[in-house]
């Protein structure tokens, strides 16, 4: 039930980095995880024995988790999309605290640093509902309070996505060491 996330970064979990072709691997896969592996490769420029493979390796290293179907919250009745912080007595993460996901409504839970202990992202029914995991929470032996924010539109909501911005402004380069090669 606990992920060990006690690191403010997180070892990779593969045993080598992502090249290109795995970044665009995924970049199909996270749109739609159920592409056959014709047009995975048709669409990577890879034939389907050699997309099939890729795909196999990035399953073994861990790069894939899982396989799971978005489904969209209407179709559920679960149309009201809230975050909500929770503030503790010491350190937030217990084991009876984090017992909340056994209620299907909370999607995300988050330790996290700032002026809360929890962050949980849920979907209920209702304000009633969600009036209702809130008391939940509050049985909790040591919570103090919540927050509840609740959404009004979402403009983004998406997996994690294979690419990495590399132009960030105000990056600073690494200097070279005399005599070193430059690598692009």
């Amino acid at each position: 039930m606990l992920e060990k996330t006690d690191g403010v970064r997180r070892g990779r979990t593969s045993e080598r980095e992502l090249d290109a072709m795995d970044r665009k691997l995924l970049g199909v896969l996270v749109e739609d995880a159920t592409t056959s592996y014709a047009e995975l490769g048709e669409r990577v420029g890879l034939s389907p024995p050699a997309a099939h493979e890729r795909v196999k390796r990035l399953r073994r290293s861990g790069a894939i988790k899982r396989i799971a179907a978005l489904i969209e919250p209407e179709a559920t009745g679960k149309t009201l999309l809230a975050f909500v912080h929770v503030d503790t007595t010491g350190w937030g993460k217990t084991t009876t605290l984090l017992a909340i996901e056994a209620h299907p409504e909370v999607e995300e839970i988050h330790s996290v640093a700032g002026d809360t202990c929890m962050l949980l992202k849920v979907r209920t029914e209702s304000t009633h509902a969600l009036e209702g995991l809130l008391a939940k929470i509050y049985d909790v032996p040591g919570v103090t309070a919540t927050r509840s924010y609740v959404v009004l539109s979402t403009y983004l909501e998406r997996p994690v996505q294979p690419g990495v911005t590399q132009d960030w402004p105000g990056r600073v380069k690494a200097p070279r060491a005399p005599g070193e090669a430059s690598a692009g």
